[in-house]
């Protein structure tokens, strides 16, 4: 069982990890040994998700969410297949606890004061008249 928060937890058998071939560089080592891991977890049919975590982790997750409400995240830092599955975990916990942060309250509109409009007026036109002194001299 993989402790998300106090109220979420996941069970072991709703994570699915296959080991996969690395791309980019690496020679022949990274020809022969599937050392990246593909992590899968079904946001849609967890039990483990309460709904509005479920909806917030739907905009979180992006284009790492298949349409059947999968969410795929691949791992391939490390030489080590053990170490690129905690990563992928890892990286799974981090998502799900930012899509278990509650929203923040909506922001109130507020006006400026008169006191504050006529303190902003008043100084573009001190700078009007710095200004207007820096051009030449007119000549009447």
């Amino acid at each position: 069982m993989i402790e998300v928060t106090p109220q979420i937890q996941l069970q072991d058998d709703e994570i699915q990890s296959k080991a996969v071939r690395a791309s980019g560089p690496g020679g022949q080592h990274v020809n022969k040994t599937s050392t990246a891991v593909e992590l899968r977890f079904d946001v849609r049919a967890s039990p483990a998700l309460p709904e509005p975590v479920r909806a917030r982790l739907y905009r979180l997750a992006g284009s790492r969410l298949t349409q059947d409400g999968v969410l795929v995240l691949v791992a391939q830092g490390s030489r080590s297949q053990e170490m690129n599955r905690q990563e992928a975990i890892e990286r799974l916990v981090d998502l799900i606890r930012e899509a278990a942060k509650p929203p923040p309250p909506p922001r109130k509109k507020t006006k400026p004061t008169y006191a504050s409009k006529l303190r902003r007026l008043d100084g573009k036109s001190k700078r009007s008249g710095v200004k207007a002194m820096r051009g030449k001299p007119k000549l009447d």
